[in-house]
């Protein structure tokens, strides 16, 4: 079940830098936001008043504020920055690998943090993984042209905000419903969206089906696909584990991007994903810590990094 969750992680992650590249030719990059957001949020919304006024049991005031933060953070900075990129000709390749520098920036983190040390044979997977995203970064820069150097950094604002909205999440004591966390996530990214669209002028949506065709994709894979299996395997797995398989999002993507936007693909990329796919091995074998219940409110135990259940 791990593995395929895993793999299902992966494919649909990286499906958000695909949605994003087919979105970005018809319209703005808040523009495309905010109509992935604004249809999704109106309905949970109403789903959530009515079959799902389960998930809400139990929260306070501040849990909703704190998933607040986490949608501020994970959806609204970090897609901004990812669709800017792109929309700035950034590939959707070379979006991904910028991003994939956040398992080492999360796993330097992660020890002082949230007291989840990071054992020597996962830094050495974790450095496999930074190689396998230099080399393919390297060859898809050096493919593209036209590009202000300054764009590059975007993604790297973006992955930060992610990396501080696993980091607020993880380190909550009150289990949240995905669902319920999910409908929250979607209203804060929503009203962000829907503000700077109206406020640049670009809140109207363009008529091209293909616009269409990316919020369908968009709305399916990659908010429900890999945004809920995000948090799913970060529960499941730990932090160590959800950011080393993040090494794979490059490659995969730029594999995707090859073969549907023609997007540069050759040795250096295929040497990337041989040294992202060892990473994750290496990691995985790496993950022998063993972990022990720590009592939290509401009387039950969770992991370090896991939320209890209410």
């Amino acid at each position: 079940m791990n593995v395929l969750l895993s793999v299902g992680f992966v494919l649909t992650w990286s499906s958000g830098f695909i949605g994003a590249k087919l979105g970005a030719g018809d319209a703005s990059a808040v523009t495309t936001l905010m109509w992935r957001f604004l249809p999704l949020a109106l309905v949970l919304g109403a789903v959530a008043a009515t079959a799902g006024r389960h998930w809400w049991r139990g929260l306070t005031p501040r849990d909703i504020g704190r998933q607040t933060v986490v949608g501020a953070l994970s959806q609204s900075g970090y897609l901004l920055t990812v669709y800017y990129a792109i929309q700035l000709g950034v590939s959707s390749g070379t979006t991904a690998l910028i991003d994939g520098i956040q398992p080492l920036v999360a796993g330097a983190l992660a020890g002082p943090l949230l007291r989840q040390y990071v054992t020597a044979r996962q830094w050495l997977g974790l450095c496999l993984g930074a190689a396998g995203v230099a080399v393919v970064t390297t060859a898809d820069a050096a493919a593209v042209t036209g590009v202000a150097p300054w764009a590059y950094a975007i993604p790297f604002l973006g992955m930060l905000a992610l990396v501080a909205a696993t980091f607020v999440e993880s380190r909550s004591p009150t289990r949240v419903e995905p669902m319920a966390a999910l409908t929250v996530h979607c209203a804060t990214s929503a009203v962000v969206f829907t503000a700077l669209a109206v406020a640049a002028g670009g809140a109207a949506p363009p008529a091209a089906p293909s616009f269409w065709l990316a919020i369908a994709w968009l709305v399916g894979l990659s908010t429900f696909g890999g945004y809920g299996l995000y948090w799913l395997v970060l529960r499941r797995r730990g932090l160590t584990q959800v950011n080393t398989l993040m090494f794979l999002m490059a490659p995969v993507t730029a594999v995707w991007g090859a073969l549907m936007f023609g997007e540069p693909f050759g040795v250096r990329t295929a040497l990337g994903l041989a040294l992202g796919l060892t990473a994750v091995v290496v990691v995985r074998w790496g993950d022998t810590r063993r972990w022990r219940p720590a009592r939290v409110r509401g009387g039950s135990s969770a992991r370090p990094g896991e939320r209890a259940s209410r």
